[in-house]
């Protein structure tokens, strides 16, 4: 949990700029990319890692820029980047702006259930990493370059040098 907004957007920014790298590895040709009609493909679960943002903040009384939840679904990949950058910047700057450390103790109704706000942050990021990691296997499946967010990917390993640990 969150002690203190700093902590917070400390947190934010690293898991933020880890998703802009996975969002930037996207390519309008895998955005239809599906492994079964029955579950999201990479267009939907990126678009998915925008519009919960908003969805989840405006929960605990945050007022977020950019896509709504009901946003209808991008056509190409530059449009769920930019919505991304909008609403990933609007969380930080709206809860600096409008809460205090103490505020992050403070509850709100999330889903039927009372929410301190420094656990409805966890969430929103643990959302976001549980989904960013569904998104880079469907990514992998779509012939895309997997860029590494807590150590090197696959294709990474060359570039530091280093042999690609053995499948």
């Amino acid at each position: 949990m969150f002690h203190t907004i700093e902590e917070f957007t400390s947190v934010w920014k690293s898991h933020t700029d880890g998703t802009r790298r996975v969002l930037n590895a996207i390519t309008d040709q895998a955005l239809a990319k599906e492994v079964t009609p029955e579950h999201r493909n990479v267009a939907r679960l990126a678009w998915h890692l925008v519009t919960t943002i908003p969805e989840m903040a405006e929960r605990t009384g945050l007022q977020l820029d950019g896509p709504k939840a009901d946003s209808p679904l991008p056509k190409t990949v530059r449009e769920i980047r930019e919505g991304y950058d909008r609403v990933a910047s609007s969380l930080q700057a709206q809860v600096e702006k409008n809460w205090d450390d103490a505020d992050l103790q403070t509850e709100d109704n999330m889903y039927g259930q009372m929410w301190k706000k420094n656990f409805s942050l966890k969430v929103i990021i643990d959302h976001e990493i549980h989904h960013r990691g569904q998104l880079t296997v469907l990514m992998r499946q779509a012939g895309l370059k997997v860029p590494g967010i807590f150590g090197p990917s696959k294709e990474e390993w060359a570039e530091y040098g280093m042999k690609a640990p053995e499948i």
